[in-house]
């Protein structure tokens, strides 16, 4: 892979990594109920979850998908049903992580898991894939293109939970907060539309 190339996918990564989608909102959502610190194993699980999935669809699985539509199809089921559940419990979450002892941040295992039914990460997988790992030299390519996503993706996620603990003192506001979070729940439902099509 030519130098052009690698900093056209970096772009690629950089983009797709840092435009809003489930995790972004979620992460944005943590950071506003939990803080930063308390936010890091969610994103640490965006990060090593995506990479998996990568080398994964890397590997052989974004083939046996498109060879078995069943699969594909059983797939976006899991996707709707955990977000909606995911979306439900955001929308409903009833104040900051101190003041509600049974709120918690996702866990580093949560957040690794979710990659496997995220529409966003399966079609950033799918998509630069196709697009950036080739026949020749199959598992450098799929390597590069990891190694792209795996240099972006926690300065981004970063971004958008630091996004979430600006706002903390302006959500301090109980009142305030339910509409954030019934919003950001909203949200997370609209990302399920592309996938639908």
């Amino acid at each position: 892979m030519s130098l052009d190339t690698f900093l056209a996918l970096l772009g690629f990564a950089f983009v797709t990594s840092v435009t809003p989608g489930p995790n972004n909102f979620m992460l944005m959502t943590s950071g506003v109920n939990f803080g930063f610190r308390r936010t890091i194993p969610h994103m640490l699980g965006i990060g090593f979850g995506f990479l998996s999935l990568l080398l994964g669809v890397g590997f052989g699985l974004g083939a046996l998908l498109h060879a078995y539509p069943p699969l594909e199809i059983a797939l976006k089921v899991a996707s709707v049903v955990y977000l909606v559940w995911l979306a439900w419990k955001i929308a409903f979450s009833r104040s900051m992580g101190e003041a509600d002892s049974t709120a918690r941040p996702l866990r580093f295992v949560d957040a690794f898991l979710f990659q496997w039914v995220n529409p966003k990460a399966w079609a950033m997988a799918l998509v630069a894939m196709a697009a950036y790992a080739s026949t020749e030299e199959p598992v450098t390519r799929v390597l590069l293109v990891s190694a792209a996503f795996a240099l972006v993706n926690l300065p981004c996620v970063s971004i958008w939970a630091g996004f979430g603990v600006a706002l903390r003192g302006f959500l301090a506001d109980p009142k305030r907060l339910r509409w954030f979070n019934m919003a950001m729940g909203m949200l997370l439902v609209l990302t399920i539309i592309p996938m639908l099509r």
